[in-house]
């Protein structure tokens, strides 16, 4: 068989339905910016937020300072540290953040979710981080006003 042949019943790579390692399925169908737009239209409706690009991630910004951001399948999110660490504690869907394998600050953790519509589930969270982010003293990491 030569290499542009079709095997019956086998998908060409990139369409459809993968499987995992484990061998659960894994939609290819929503493309990173649909996850993007539903991350979007959470976050840009709340007061004062804006988005741009930084260092090649999709960022969050109130009051020019930023509060989260899209690295990979999770959102990173500032909070205090106590509020990052019991966070990394209790939840199996937090870790550290590392965009691109780089360690951030105690402060970051990143949410990781499968469905970019479950982070309404986080909305408090989101609303924490702004509100944390806003009190924070610019050249500091988690002094407060």
């Amino acid at each position: 068989m030569t290499r542009n042949e079709k095997i019956p019943g086998v998908r060409p790579p990139g369409k459809g339905i993968h499987v995992n390692p484990r061998g659960s399925p894994l939609s290819t169908d929503t493309p990173e910016s649909s996850r993007k737009a539903q991350i979007d239209a959470l976050l840009l409706k709340l007061p004062g937020v804006s988005a741009r690009k930084i260092n090649g991630l999709d960022a969050y910004f109130v009051s020019d300072k930023m509060f989260a951001c899209i690295s990979g399948h999770g959102v990173g999110l500032r909070l205090p540290v106590a509020t990052a660490t019991e966070l990394q504690f209790s939840r199996d869907n937090v870790v550290p953040f590392q965009p691109g394998g780089m360690a951030s600050t105690r402060e970051w953790i990143q949410i990781d979710r499968a469905e970019a519509a479950d982070y309404e589930k986080d909305l408090e969270l989101f609303r924490a981080s702004i509100e944390f982010v806003t009190q924070v003293r610019p050249g500091t990491t988690g002094t407060r006003r």
